[in-house]
């Protein structure tokens, strides 16, 4: 790492509110129908957070409906108390994984290095399956957003690869601070 980022991430700030969005139909519609619920994903994301001093803003659960997650996103985006943005789930390749198409409206710049980097960890552990994953972040309004595959194992190397060591970093250029 040169001594330029090594500077930037001593300097830069913890996340002061992550909104943390869940996207599948089959537990939305669980959580609606009042059944027990588990989101190992969700959960994996909140306490690795707070554990490396980010502030959870929050949760939602949310189907994989496009309207749905457009209006939760702009309204996070609109939000001075939210600045970051993970979302799991939804970003495989089926007719129901709508996460990026609807992020991805949203971006005023893309980091496509997250994507890359992503599925080259995915391909060193599982091989060619990791070109099904379409993760991908990218800044919108200031604020990074970033879009993750549902399953605990994705989220752990999603977190402990990328995000828990650069948020704070991008955080600190998408806001300029």
């Amino acid at each position: 790492m040169s001594e330029t980022s090594k500077l930037h991430k001593a300097r830069a700030t913890r996340s002061k509110g992550v909104l943390i969005i869940t996207c599948s139909t089959s537990r939305a519609r669980l959580l609606a129908s009042g059944e027990n619920l588990t989101d190992p994903s969700g959960d994996l994301i909140e306490s690795r957070m707070k554990e490396h001093g980010h502030v959870v803003f929050g949760r939602r659960l949310l189907p994989d409906n496009q309207e749905i997650l457009l209006s939760t996103l702009t309204d996070a985006l609109q939000n001075p108390d939210v600045d970051t943005v993970i979302v799991t789930g939804g970003t495989g390749i089926s007719q129901d994984d709508i996460t990026i198409e609807v992020a991805e409206r949203l971006f005023d710049k893309r980091l496509p290095g997250f994507g890359e980097i992503f599925r080259r960890i995915s391909y060193d552990e599982m091989g060619s399956a990791a070109v099904l994953t379409r993760a991908t972040a990218g800044i919108a309004s200031k604020k990074p957003i970033f879009c993750i595959p549902g399953s605990p194992d994705a989220v752990r190397k999603a977190l402990d690869k990328l995000i828990l060591p650069e948020i704070s970093h991008v955080l600190k250029h998408a806001q300029g601070r």
